[in-house]
């Protein structure tokens, strides 16, 4: 089906690995300005042939359009999605380095959590997030609790 005509996807549930893959596909478009197999393949740590299979179906569902040896494009609804996950990952990442945790678990960590946190949860941890940057003292002073709770 062409790509002008293919209908875009409207479900609201979607499994890790295809946030996984919109994910990297919306920060290699952010970063490079287009997306490859071989990039995504590198990124996620994985065969392209995996990634060639998870982009057709990525295609057939309508989150991107991808014509081989010329990359992938995302539509909308790819879009919203890709950019959702990657702000979910930026918050926690953000959230939990503030404390000072080490950047594997940091990486692990939100690596686990992206996939299963609500709207709702987000924005309290945004929240938290962006006055605890704004107050490096209560930072100061929980980070300090959190050693003594060790």
């Amino acid at each position: 089906m062409p790509a002008a005509k293919r209908k875009e996807t409207t479900a609201h549930v979607h499994s890790p690995a295809i946030e996984d893959y919109l994910e990297q596909i919306h920060n290699l478009i952010e970063g490079k300005g287009y997306a490859r197999v071989v990039d995504i393949a590198k990124n996620l740590g994985i065969s392209q042939a995996s990634v060639t299979n998870m982009i057709q179906r990525l295609d057939a569902e309508g989150y991107v359009v991808y014509e081989r040896y010329r990359g992938v494009i995302m539509t909308e609804s790819g879009k919203k999605i890709g950019q959702e996950i990657a702000r979910r990952h930026e918050v926690l990442t953000r959230l939990l380095s503030g404390f000072g945790l080490d950047p594997k678990t940091v990486h692990e960590d939100v690596e686990g959590m992206e996939h299963h946190i609500s709207r709702q949860t987000l924005d309290v941890l945004t929240l938290l997030m962006e006055e605890l940057e704004g107050n490096p003292e209560l930072l100061k002073k929980l980070k300090k609790r959190l050693k003594s709770s060790s």
